[in-house]
């Protein structure tokens, strides 16, 4: 009787810990959600703000600068945060980060000052920067070692479905009802003021995902004894950069890298404005937002049969092709007008589905020990979300919209001939 009762409790446990698992698992998923939505908040902050503080795109892309500049000064120490305070006491650190982040828009709505969106921006990335570095090996290791890519890639699915939600809904909230006010006749203390009233429903709204945040993060906090602490992986930051210098195949890869993430970025950027060309749909701010949120979508189910394409053919092949239909789409759009310029640009969502798991996984081939240092430098080249939108908002206002198209489409060229290098190398 004693036995059975102890192999009872042993059960019990058994099934608690697989339960709580379960229940941590759910809440790493819900991270995916949300850090992919508040990214890509920011292709509706951009429009907002460039009309209430009268900038050119050059100045309206700073907001991409702030944001993904984070990840290239923020990734190595979030990894050396990490290694010291585990998974989940690094997790609650990024979100109470992410948290103070959204409350300093409040402030900055009321300070009427562009630099202060900047500023909230900046650290905003720099917590997401802390979840990342956290949560990809977390859901790696919560559950059996050979379901471990099935759990990531569904991790990853919520991210494009959390992108979607966000950008549509943020479009609805961010970009609609805007004020009838022509802020460009006005000055002194009434700008000041039409501009606070303008930025207050971007403050109030970033207050709600703070308390989202902080609620999640006391959900970390008390779930950070419930199952097994995970090693953390050692950074290694020495011979990075010698690896990078002696092997042209990762040096590519991480090239193409900083140019995906800046091409996608940069379309998503100007979307709203470019759809709101006469050239193209004339649309007003709050129906081209909900435009943008079908690039995205388009994302999302590229990825679904992107993931079944992989299987039946060649990974730099597929990527070469899916690089050749986001330059020929760039090109239709940028020459043409009315729903066919429109719906071309929306459509390179689709085009973009498959481009960073296959740039990352081709340029990581072969590398066992010097994996790490790889990922973390590929990782880092994320930062061409900051340098890539910026060029493309310069020759926006040299040239125009349409013109500054060829900035993603000379990304999109140098992708497609890295899929091509990788598919003849082997």
């Amino acid at each position: 009787m004693a036995l059975q009762a102890s192999n009872a409790r042993r059960a019990a446990r058994t099934d608690g810990t697989k339960l709580e698992t379960r229940g941590i698992l759910i809440l790493v998923v819900a991270i995916f959600f949300l850090f992919g939505g508040i990214t890509n908040l920011n292709d509706v902050l951009i429009p907002k703000l460039k009309g209430l503080f009268s900038l050119n795109y050059t100045q309206a892309m700073l907001v991409q600068f702030a944001f993904f500049t984070s990840y290239a000064i923020f990734s190595i120490p979030a990894g050396l945060v990490m290694k010291r305070l585990g998974y989940f006491r690094g997790i609650v650190l990024g979100f109470g980060i992410m948290a103070l982040s959204c409350l300093l828009f409040l402030p900055a709505a009321y300070s009427g000052l562009f630099a202060s969106f900047l500023a909230a921006l900046f650290m905003l990335g720099g917590g997401i920067t802390m979840l990342q570095v956290a949560v990809n090996p977390l859901i790696l290791s919560l559950g059996n070692p050979e379901t471990a890519h099935s759990r990531l890639t569904f991790a990853q699915f919520f991210n494009s479905v959390g992108v979607f939600l966000m950008v549509r809904f943020g479009a609805e909230v961010i970009l609609g009802d805007a004020s009838k006010t022509d802020g460009s006749t006005l000055t002194g203390e009434a700008l000041k003021a039409y501009r606070v009233a303008e930025t207050t429903v971007i403050g109030h709204s970033y207050i709600g995902l703070a308390i989202i945040l902080a609620l999640i993060a006391a959900t970390f906090w008390f779930a950070r004894n419930f199952i097994q602490r995970q090693e953390v992986e050692e950074v290694r930051i020495k011979g990075s950069f010698a690896l990078l210098r002696t092997n042209p195949h990762l040096r590519f890869g991480v090239l193409c890298i900083f140019l995906y993430v800046g091409a996608e970025v940069a379309i998503a950027s100007i979307m709203v404005n470019y759809l709101g060309e006469a050239r193209t749909l004339s649309l007003d701010p709050r129906s081209a937002g909900i435009m943008l949120s079908y690039y995205w979508l388009g994302a999302l189910v590229g990825r679904l049969v992107g993931g079944l394409l992989l299987r039946l053919t060649k990974p730099g092949l597929l990527l070469a092709l899916f690089a050749t239909a986001a330059v020929t789409l760039n090109l239709i759009s940028a020459v043409s007008s009315g729903e066919l310029s429109a719906y071309s640009l929306i459509a390179v969502g689709l085009a973009n589905s498959i481009m960073f798991p296959t740039i990352f996984s081709l340029a990581t081939e072969g590398l066992d020990a010097e994996a790490p240092q790889a990922s973390g430098l590929l990782c880092t080249a994320i930062v061409g979300g900051a340098f890539i939108p910026l060029l493309t908002g310069v020759v926006a206002d040299s040239s125009g919209l349409a013109f500054a198209l060829v900035v993603p489409i000379l990304c999109y060229i140098a992708i497609g001939g890295f899929g091509i290098y990788t598919t003849i190398r082997k």
